[in-house]
């Protein structure tokens, strides 16, 4: 990643670590908790009106109906979540989250990219900053875990999973390098204002995609031969980085669009035997029989938005997650950038408008990212012998107007639900005496 940090840049972040200064990573649990009275939105489809759920050391030890329940509270941490609604933490994933601090090219807050075009053997967890002050406001929503993803070049290097609450980011890491990401080559042509044709590119745009295309795959032709030596005369980081994809250790992260191109690199994984992730998907829709054959998921990157084509239906984002359900998909949902990931849960209520049950967007940001990512043995969920990441909301966490995170728990650990635009409201409310 990127090391130059300017005077501007170290001013910055000697400012966000300033800002974070009252919001203190959360301690290990030390006593049972059980949350009953709610209802409970497990992630898999399943509510339980007037529920329990308990846990202990960090693990779910109990959950169902409520009544005849009886705990301890000598020993026992009990909270009365009558009326209110508990949902399993939700998952930012394919985000620049902890790793970009201002989008407007700071460049000593930018740590989401490197140079050069192949770089399978950065490692995003390294760069990721648990002072970020953008991370606070993300946990306010419900969202408690994140995927930041490295960015720029075909192979842009490997991201991981973790928890938004911790001191550094070996203290942050859920599950480390998890999958490489490559930006798939795309036809690229240039047009002029008001319909008017540009110069002429210097070569022919599908040519040019097509010698990328075969670089790439003259390339992971390369790294799945050094993979199978037993012992490199000479040691490559970069094909080494890549091993993980040809073992089944790692997935392959292809950011793609277009149903020409998804058909073309999901074949090319295909060869290679990868297990293979779409990302971005915008016209995934008309190739979900291929996508549901090869067992190729999709993480859809935002709904609140407008399609690409001026051609397409204006709500075709909304629908796209309702048409991959019934097209047999397993399908996730992400937000442009940092910013856009608190919302998440509004993106996914969005969907629930034009076809998905409340339930299937919840799964849509928790227990499918968990399988996308991988880690759904140990989360995304709310069920017995699962960390106990989790949050209380007054209403319906999917809706802006019933979104009120009053508590929320990462792995059993009471984090702060303090950020910095709460201080700032708390401040000015103050100075004005508003109530």
């Amino acid at each position: 990643m990127k090391k130059y940090i300017g005077i501007a840049g170290l001013m910055l972040c000697a400012g966000f670590a300033f800002g974070q200064a009252t919001i203190i990573p959360a301690k290990a649990q030390t006593k049972p908790v059980a949350i009953i009275g709610a209802t409970i939105h497990t992630g898999n489809g399943q509510v339980i009106e007037n529920g329990y759920i308990s846990f202990e050391k960090g693990k779910i030890t109990g959950i169902g109906n409520a009544i005849g329940m009886e705990f301890n509270s000598g020993n026992t941490n009990i909270i009365n979540a009558k009326g209110k609604h508990v949902y399993p933490g939700f998952i930012a994933s394919n985000t620049s989250l902890g790793l970009i601090e201002v989008e407007s090219g700071a460049r000593g807050t930018d740590d989401q990219g490197d140079v050069g075009e192949v770089n399978p053997h950065i490692r995003s967890i390294i760069a990721y900053n648990t002072d970020s002050k953008v991370i606070p406001t993300l946990r306010s929503n419900g969202v408690l875990m994140a995927q930041p993803t490295p960015a720029g070049g075909l192979v842009s290097g490997q991201s991981s999973v973790v928890v938004l609450d911790g001191w550094n980011w070996e203290d942050a890491s859920y599950k480390n390098d998890i999958g490489i990401h490559i930006n798939w080559p795309v036809v690229r042509t240039r047009g002029g204002f008001f319909g008017q044709s540009a110069a002429a590119p210097t070569s022919d745009p599908k040519e040019a995609q097509q010698k990328q295309i075969s670089e790439l795959e003259s390339y992971l032709t390369v790294a799945k031969a050094y993979s199978e030596l037993s012992k490199p005369a000479e040691f490559n980081a970069r094909f080494d980085a890549m091993k993980g994809l040809y073992n089944g250790s790692k997935k392959l992260f292809i950011h793609v669009n277009t149903a020409k191109d998804i058909i073309m690199a999901v074949n090319l994984a295909k060869k290679f035997k990868m297990t293979t992730v779409i990302v971005g998907g915008t016209e995934s829709y008309l190739v979900t029989d291929l996508l549901r054959d090869n067992q190729v998921p999709v993480i859809l990157v935002e709904t609140q938005t407008l399609p690409d084509r001026t051609e397409d239906d204006v709500y075709l984002p909304y629908k796209l997650p309702k048409l991959l359900q019934d097209g047999g998909v397993l399908y996730s949902l992400t937000g442009t950038g940092y910013w856009r990931q608190r919302n998440l849960p509004f993106e996914a209520g969005t969907a629930v408008t034009y076809g998905l049950t409340k339930e299937q967007a919840l799964s849509m940001i928790s227990l499918n990212t968990a399988k996308i990512l991988g880690i759904d043995k140990t989360t995304g969920s709310l069920e017995i012998g699962k960390d106990a990441t989790l949050f209380i909301s007054d209403g319906d966490a999917l809706d802006m107007l019933g979104n009120k995170v009053d508590l929320a728990f990462i792995q059993g650990r009471s984090i702060s639900m303090d950020n910095l635009h709460k201080q700032l409201y708390k401040r000015y409310a103050d100075k004005y005496e508003l109530k």
